[in-house]
């Protein structure tokens, strides 16, 4: 664990908060939370069992080794950056966001991808940590390799049609959920007057903080009647993040899917990809229990409001839960005409994002790193270079008055990870210790049992067993006595139990990490712009910790 470090951030031209946020961080290893899977800690300390899982470590000789191999691979620059200026059209674009479009176009600049879904109004807070991360890194690559440039880029998920996760967000505590009959790919959906009426229940709650209104207006200036999801959501990231430079990319897009049409012909024929995926997690459920592996083909079908499997029937393919059919030749033909109406799952999708980004990095979460770290084999079949894996930033983000309950309770930063039983259970031991173990009395009840088993085997040595028999029963009714007089003194505890219960509530909501569920609007509504500008100060880039933020 590292020391409590302090620091003010230097306003950026285009910043306009005036809210004042003091902080300090403190750094645990992702071990000390207990809130990662092994296969996770095992990547982060460079376990022998994973090494031939990815190539390049996430380090710098690692991105400096990343550097070479990615120069060696040919990226459609310009396809990329005419898609980009495209998709921006119409958007207020800042200087930072176009100069970087404009460095795409060179052979010595490289992008930092992280990605996510279009949850709803960013959906969790690890969404802005996860930005946060590519851009922190970006620009330490910059200081590490001058003579390169590189791009902080937002990978858009828009394809993805899993309603039930993205449809929701969580604020104060309270899940709100978009009850909408609409289908296929959630970037697709429209913004409709159901939508609406969240963000003017959020304008009631959020709008007595300083800042409410001003993330209110944010998010209603956006998610207008009509907009679709993705759209909305590209223009709220840019709001909050253009300053810094970030690319946001909607990769549902003709042009960009052209360049896999050779991949994706052959994952229709032959299946490659699952064959690959398969062989990789038999290695790798030798040691770890792995995510499953892909489909047969994995590919849908994607339509105006559809996204579904196509799976191979016969001589040709059929889109299941739909009545479409192809044959194989009518199959190609529609892949040829019309690419963007297929679209890569979870096993292809990020083999697209490296084919057409010229990428050195890929920041995503536990479960992310741990089904890339499936497609190695993938990758190195159709010779597209594999990114370094970066855990994304966590933090926790802890006010001021929930640092003050828990100096007052005597709780460290690293017992708060911990179960509530078990941090009130230390507590009643370091408070009691002196009334409540029987160490003493169990030495001596030992000391008198072995006495009397040396006295009656001189006398009989039939014995010995009968007074052994006696010591283990006397020794466990002890034992027992021992836990009774815990439980009884625990009883008296029941003022810490509720303020332990209370804090571990309102810093891990849902009994798991507060930014796997917590909405940033909340906690925007409270700083404004300068919560942006402090995360970015504390996040680390290839440090690889968690992060206490605490806001004083």
């Amino acid at each position: 664990m590292q020391n409590f470090f302090n620091g003010a951030f230097l306003i950026n031209k285009h910043s306009t908060f005036t809210a004042h946020m003091d902080c300090t961080a403190q750094q645990l290893s992702y071990r000390q939370t207990g809130a990662f899977s092994k296969l996770v800690l095992d990547y982060l300390e460079d376990a022998e069992a994973l090494r031939s899982f990815y190539s390049c470590r996430p380090d710098w000789k690692g991105m400096k080794e990343a550097i070479a191999v990615r120069k060696t691979f040919a990226t459609n620059r310009l396809v990329l950056v005419q898609h980009l200026k495209k998709q921006y059209a119409g958007v207020q674009v800042q200087d930072a966001v176009r100069t970087n479009i404009d460095l795409l176009l060179q052979e010595n600049t490289f992008t930092i991808t992280t990605a996510h879904q279009p949850n709803l109004f960013t959906g969790p807070l690890y969404f802005l940590y996860k930005i946060l991360h590519a851009i922190k890194l970006a620009a330490d690559c910059k200081q590490q390799f001058p003579e390169n440039h590189f791009v902080p880029v937002f990978y858009m998920g828009s394809e993805d049609a899993d309603v039930d996760e993205l449809a929701h967000f969580w604020l104060n505590g309270e899940k709100r959920e978009w009850k909408t009959e609409q289908s296929g790919a959630f970037g697709r959906f429209v913004v409709d007057k159901e939508l609406v009426k969240l963000i003017d229940a959020m304008a009631g709650e959020l709008g007595v903080a300083p800042f409410g209104n001003e993330i209110v207006n944010k998010i209603r200036s956006y998610f207008k009647v009509g907009a679709s999801i993705q759209q909305a959501t590209l223009e709220l990231v840019n709001d909050l993040f253009a300053e810094f430079g970030l690319i946001v990319l909607i990769a549902d897009a003709a042009t960009l899917k052209q360049q896999m049409l050779a991949v994706f012909e052959d994952e229709l024929i032959n299946h490659n990809s699952s064959k690959l995926v398969e062989q990789t997690t038999q290695q790798l459920e030798q040691h770890y229990k792995v995510q499953a592996g892909g489909r047969e083909i994995n590919l849908f079908y994607l339509d105006e409001d559809m996204r579904e499997r196509i799976e191979a029937k016969d001589d040709g393919y059929v889109v299941a839960n739909t009545t479409i059919q192809f044959t194989k030749e009518e199959m190609l033909s529609e892949l040829k005409e019309h690419p963007e109406r297929f679209s890569p799952n979870v096993i292809l999708r990020g083999l697209y994002q490296e084919t057409i980004l010229p990428n050195l990095a890929f920041i995503g979460g536990g479960g992310e790193l741990a089904y890339w770290l499936e497609l190695k084999a993938v990758f190195d079949f159709y010779k597209v270079p594999f990114p370094v894996l970066v855990l994304r930033n966590s933090f926790l983000l802890m006010e001021e008055k929930w640092k003050a309950k828990m100096n007052k309770l005597q709780i460290s930063t690293e017992d708060l990870f911990k179960p509530a039983e078990t941090i009130l259970n230390e507590q009643v031991l370091r408070s009691s210790a002196h009334t409540l173990k029987l160490n003493g009395s169990l030495t001596e009840a030992e000391a008198l049992y072995d006495h009397l088993k040396q006295l009656s085997t001189a006398i009989d040595p039939t014995l010995a067993k009968h007074v052994e028999a006696l010591k283990t029963k006397a020794i466990y009714r002890l034992q027992e006595l021992e836990k009774k007089i815990f439980r009884a003194e625990k009883r008296k505890y029941e003022e810490q139990r509720r303020q332990i219960e209370q804090l571990k509530t309102a810093l891990f909501p849902n009994n798991g990490l507060q930014e796997r569920v917590d909405n940033f609007s909340a906690y925007y509504a409270k700083w404004g712009r300068e919560l942006i500008h402090q995360l970015y100060q504390y996040s680390l880039s290839l440090e690889q910790e968690f992060v206490v933020m605490e806001i004083v």
